[in-house]
C-alpha cells in the first residue's frame, strides 16, 4: 500500500512549492492555493500534527508566536480593518487538510468574506451550568 505524504508536510520540508512569507526552524507561513481574501495566510508547524489538540504543549508557544508574528506582518503590510485568526479541528469544523494550520484572514469593512458567526441560540441557566460542570470535571487534575 502506498501512503501519500501530507501536502503541508511536503511544503514545510521544501519538497512542494508554496509562496512562503515567513519561516523559522519549527514553523512556516504561506499563502493557500485558494485564498479567501488578499493576504490570507496559513501558519503551520513543520512537524505533522493532525489538529491543534494533538500539538504537544512544548510546541504550542512556538506555533502561537509564529501566528502573532505573521499576523503583525500582515497588519503592517496590508493595513486591514481587522483580522480573523481561525483554526478548524475535525471534519465537522470544516478542517479539510489534516495537518494543523492556523488561517490568518485580513478583513476589510464590506469584504466578501462576510460574517463568520451564525445567530446565537440561548441556553437556559440550568443547561449552561450543567455543561460548565462537565467541562470543569474534565479540567480538574
Amino acid at each position: 500500500m502506498i501512503v501519500r505524504e501530507c501536502d503541508f508536510c511536503a511544503i514545510g520540508a521544501g519538497r512542494a512549492p508554496a509562496t512562503v512569507v515567513w519561516e523559522d526552524g519549527q514553523n512556516m507561513a504561506f499563502f493557500p492555493l485558494r485564498p479567501a481574501v488578499m493576504g490570507h495566510t496559513l501558519v503551520i508547524p513543520k512537524v505533522h500534527y493532525v489538529d491543534l489538540f494533538e500539538v504537544p504543549d512544548s510546541a504550542l508557544p512556538s506555533l502561537m508566536q509564529a501566528v502573532t508574528t505573521v499576523g503583525r506582518g500582515l497588519r503592517a503590510a496590508l493595513n486591514p480593518d481587522g483580522m480573523n485568526v481561525i483554526n478548524s479541528a475535525g471534519r465537522a469544523a470544516s478542517q479539510s487538510v489534516f495537518h494543523v494550520h492556523v488561517h490568518l484572514v485580513p478583513r476589510w469593512a464590506e469584504d466578501r468574506f462576510g460574517n463568520i458567526w451564525p445567530p446565537s441560540e440561548p441556553w437556559t441557566g440550568e443547561v449552561k451550568e450543567g455543561v460548565a460542570e462537565m467541562v470543569r470535571q474534565q479540567l480538574t487534575p
